[in-house]
């Protein structure tokens, strides 16, 4: 039976970041991934990380654009934290091998993102995730005497000792389907959001709310789930992403007329304001009429307006993107995109250490919420959150395991997720298909809970979630055998993805009003005096999930209009 100081379920950058920190800090780490640690979603991240390191630049302005894109949501204490932190992240990214962008010069050289006040975005190309992951999983190698990898290995629930602590883990090595107990001090949830939710969405597979779910059916509480960004280019065949990082190039967004509509709706920053703002405005001159394509449901996104030299250095992935899946040399034509689910701003509650109110569990990256995004995400913070969140999580766990004696799970609560796994496997095939399920669950939840909602329609997505849930009760698998059986593992996804998705509709059903990637076409205002408040909600036995509230934390900015 595996017994660590610190156990981390999720090897992306969160994870891995987690791991070097709580190994540098003497702690005895275990790191468990159900995917090989560079097939984390975390690869895909393209567009860069933010920070302040430009000479005419201060973090206390990244902050500010921060707070201002959240929607004054974010908790500025956790903004102030993040963006002071960044610089020294940053470089300390460069010293162990990421190798960022120089201009000519030799110097770091920035790209402009959405939201941002000045460029301040570090990047690799638009393969910025890929890169820092690789050279992270190569330090890790360093760390082999104190640091152990189990790759392909799914967790399947998280346990409390007597005390109500976080204990540790069971989980299933794939390639064998055996079980385990996996006892740790401390856990760190590393395993991201929960975008296959939707459908489309630019989530990997794997993204289906593994950690949220875990965590929310142990009692902790789930913060600001109704938040969910689109980003506002996805490709409009099928969802994958076309980074920031061409907008951030100079790229523009046309309608059906051949406008820059962007500037009707953000007439100082244009195409570069905060995502939510232009994914509604995309939605907006879609749905009147001034879309592109077939049923015009796109928008064109002109990159032949960057110098060709320049696109095929800074945005090189997009180029083989548009040829292999929309046929679009990006050189020479416009291609053509739509808003897509992309990042999620919930997640389990945390504080600036990543503990979350259970002791022993702690929460970093997409899993988690900080909150440092609030109500909408800023393009190339993303990275940043999952690094210093990652970092000071990892160091505080390994600083609590060094006050506490090892725990020991009882091996009952491993007979329970094994006979969990063996009454799925026994289903008889008269259910529908877990396949089609989620299926279902992922249009139904882009249809009424994207980028505009109102009342009627996150009615009726609750009313399918709750069918859904009924029918995966009895959702048979066609494998049966124990060698990579995704067949099983996929209806634990399904039901962790239920448990998201009910999560954010009811979330999203309470927030009578409009602030940032929630937009209420029946409460279009943001409503400051009722709403500046974060929603929590908690698992409420096999009833309705139960909500309740917490302050918005502010230090220095007060709210206001939000204009670009």
């Amino acid at each position: 039976m595996p017994a660590h100081d610190v156990l981390i379920i999720g090897a992306g950058l969160a994870g891995q970041r987690a791991a070097l920190a709580a190994a540098q800090a003497g702690a005895s780490v275990a790191i468990m991934s159900k995917v090989h640690p560079v097939r984390s979603h975390s690869v895909a991240a393209a567009g860069g990380i933010n920070a302040a390191i430009a000479i005419d630049d201060d973090w206390t302005e990244h902050a500010y654009d921060t707070v201002k894109g959240s929607d004054f949501l974010g908790d500025q204490d956790a903004i102030e934290i993040m963006c002071s932190e960044a610089p020294g992240e940053a470089m300390h990214l460069e010293h162990i091998g990421v190798t960022f962008h120089r201009n000519e010069k030799g110097e770091l050289d920035l790209r402009a993102f959405g939201g941002a006040s000045k460029k301040r975005t570090a990047y690799v190309a638009d393969i910025t995730g890929q890169a820092i992951l690789h050279v992270l999983y190569e330090q890790l190698m360093r760390h082999h005497l104190t640091v152990e990898r189990f790759e392909e290995w799914f967790a399947t629930s998280l346990i409390l000792d007597d005390a109500g602590h976080c204990a540790g883990a069971v989980a299933r090595d794939i390639r064998t389907g055996t079980m385990e107990i996996f006892d740790a001090k401390s856990v760190i949830l590393a395993n991201g959001g929960n975008g296959q939710c939707y459908k489309p969405t630019t989530n990997a597979l794997i993204c289906t709310g593994d950690g949220i779910a875990q965590a929310y059916r142990i009692g902790c509480p789930i913060m600001d789930m109704e938040m969910v960004q689109y980003h506002p280019t996805t490709l409009a065949e099928n969802g994958f992403l076309i980074t920031e990082g061409a907008r951030g190039e100079g790229a523009h967004l046309l309608n059906s007329e051949g406008k820059r509509f962007m500037e009707k709706y953000a007439p100082n920053k244009m195409e570069l304001a905060s995502r939510d703002i232009v994914s509604r405005a995309e939605q907006t001159e879609i749905n009147e009429g001034r879309g592109v394509g077939p049923g015009g449901q796109g928008i064109f996104l002109d990159i032949t307006v960057v110098p060709k030299k320049r696109v095929l250095e800074a945005l090189r992935e997009i180029v083989n993107i548009g040829r292999d899946f929309a046929g679009t040399d990006i050189t020479r034509d416009p291609i053509m995109i739509r808003p897509g689910q992309h990042y999620i701003m919930g997640g389990v509650k945390t504080d600036v250490d990543g503990q979350t109110p259970i002791p022993g569990l702690y929460a970093a990256g997409e899993v988690a919420c900080v909150s440092v995004h609030g109500g909408n995400r800023l393009g190339a913070n993303s990275l940043l959150d999952t690094l210093i969140f990652g970092r000071r999580s990892g160091e505080h766990a390994a600083q609590r395991g060094g006050e506490l004696a090892m725990p020991h799970a009882p091996v009952s609560r491993l007979r329970e997720d094994t006979d969990m796994i063996a009454a799925i496997l026994d289903r008889p095939h008269d259910g529908r298909r877990i396949s089609e399920i989620k299926a279902e669950l992922g249009t139904t939840m882009n249809e009424y809970a994207a980028v505009y909602r109102d009342e009627d329609g996150l009615a009726t997505a609750h009313d399918v979630v709750h069918r859904l849930k009924e029918e995966a009760a009895s959702a048979y698998v066609d494998d049966r055998g124990t060698v990579f059986n995704q067949d099983v593992l996929g209806a634990l996804e399904l039901g962790y993805m239920l448990d998201c998705a009910e999560m954010t509709i009811v979330s999203a059903i309470d927030r009578k009003e409009s602030r940032g990637a929630q937009y209420r076409l029946d409460y279009p205002e943001r409503l400051d005096e009722e709403w500046l408040k974060h929603i929590n909600v908690t698992r409420n036995g096999d009833g309705e999930p139960g909500l309740s509230y917490s302050d918005v934390t502010i230090t220095k900015w007060q709210p206001e209009v939000r204009k670009y």
